[in-house]
């Protein structure tokens, strides 16, 4: 007898949770460079240094003094302001934490320069930086450098705000559906950026792979996309456990079965927490691409993984019963362990989702139901309680 494991709806809800995680961290910062009497200060370039872990970013104040880096990982910064060569040490920000949403405003104001005393017999007050109009004396190769800096900065300006308008844009496609869109505002945002933003990379695979259910006949092209996007991210951020857990369930969905389940063996060295449902997203999309064999397994290790996961169960009980065998007068004889997930899972659920269903199977396969639910982290009895320390 072989009996047809269900589809999963549950894991639908469970694939889009983590890969929302994976999507949400992006922030910015920005604000203004302005001299003592208050003007704008043109080609001041502020320093974004990461102080959590290695990143470094630069930006320039354009005409307005304006500056701005879009799309930073979420992170604490070290932000320092740099005019004409030199690094101003009383405008060092120490440590900002950026936030999700709106980019922080982070302005710098230029306080007058102090007279300073030479060091000599003479006690002559230091010569002060030689005022703007000094730029009228520079030689044509001087302002031909200056001019290309200035355009340079401009370019680099309208980048960042470039990258930041397609990563939005490319966000609100996602929310509208619209995953073609989606799809060309994200890899816009990867080329603007120079492709080292994992970010970006894993909200491009998410909408590849989203794409893929709604174009079944282009579904092999679209996840290969999202393999390629998958695998960029990772490369950036190799300590992501849901990066390999999103990764592994679209290499199911293409029935490349070692490659997702090394996949999903990193997301569960990752975070050990999550191995049970790490391995039951992928049992859930084997069984809905018709793969029973791989999904009976991935559910017995998200299983060894968690015992107390009641959903693993009940689906290992599912897939088991797919091997029962009948003979010849119509009885049938479950494989071991079928009726004991079944009960497990009514231990741990005994009014959830599937709770008639298990008692169902057990009746069916010749079992009793026990319907008194014992929790099975209480202790046994006639053993002692720990005494808390």
């Amino acid at each position: 007898m072989y009996i047809k494991m269900r589809n999963l709806a549950v894991f639908a809800a469970c694939f889009l949770g983590l890969a929302a995680a994976a999507s949400a961290q992006v922030s910015g910062l920005e604000g203004t460079v302005k001299n003592p009497d208050g003007s704008p200060v043109v080609g001041a370039i502020v320093h974004i240094d990461r102080l959590d872990i290695k990143g470094n970013y630069n930006v320039k104040s354009d005409k307005k003094g304006h500056y701005g880096h879009y799309g930073l990982p979420l992170g604490n910064y070290k932000l320092t302001l740099e005019v004409d060569g030199k690094t101003i040490d009383y405008l060092t920000v120490k440590s900002i934490r950026t936030r999700l949403g709106d980019p922080m405003n982070v302005p710098f104001q230029i306080q007058a320069a102090k007279p300073q005393q030479a060091a000599g017999e003479g006690g002559q007050q230091a010569q002060a930086a030689p005022p703007p109009e000094k730029d009228r004396s520079m030689s044509k190769e001087e302002r031909a450098a200056m001019e290309k800096a200035n355009k340079d900065r401009e370019a680099q300006i309208a980048k960042n705000k470039a990258l930041n308008d397609a990563f939005q844009a490319g966000k609100a496609a996602v929310e509208q559906k619209q995953f073609d869109s989606a799809i060309e505002n994200f890899k816009k945002a990867s080329e603007l950026e120079g492709g080292n933003q994992p970010v970006i990379w894993a909200n491009l695979a998410d909408a590849y792979s989203a794409a893929a259910k709604e174009k079944p006949t282009e579904s092999a092209t679209l996840r290969q996309g999202a393999i390629d996007a998958y695998k960029k991210a990772i490369e950036l951020k190799p300590d992501d456990p849901t990066l390999y857990n999103n990764y592994a369930l679209v290499l199911g969905y293409q029935k490349q079965i070692p490659e997702a389940q090394a996949a999903l063996e990193k997301a569960a060295q990752l975070d050990p927490p999550g191995a049970g449902r790490y391995y039951y997203n992928l049992g859930a999309v084997l069984v809905n691409t018709g793969q029973n064999d791989p999904a009976g397994v991935a559910f017995k290790k998200a299983i060894d993984a968690d015992p107390n996961y009641a959903d693993a169960q009940y689906q290992y009980g599912i897939f088991l019963t797919s091997q029962a065998k009948t003979d010849a007068s119509g009885k049938v004889t479950a494989v071991p362990g079928t009726i004991d997930a079944f009960q497990k899972y009514l231990d741990l659920k005994p009014d959830g989702p599937f709770a008639e269903s298990a008692k169902g199977m057990i009746g069916m396969l010749g079992g009793t139901v026990t319907t008194t639910f014992a929790n099975p982290n209480a202790p046994k009895k006639g053993s002692t309680p720990a005494k808390k320390k």
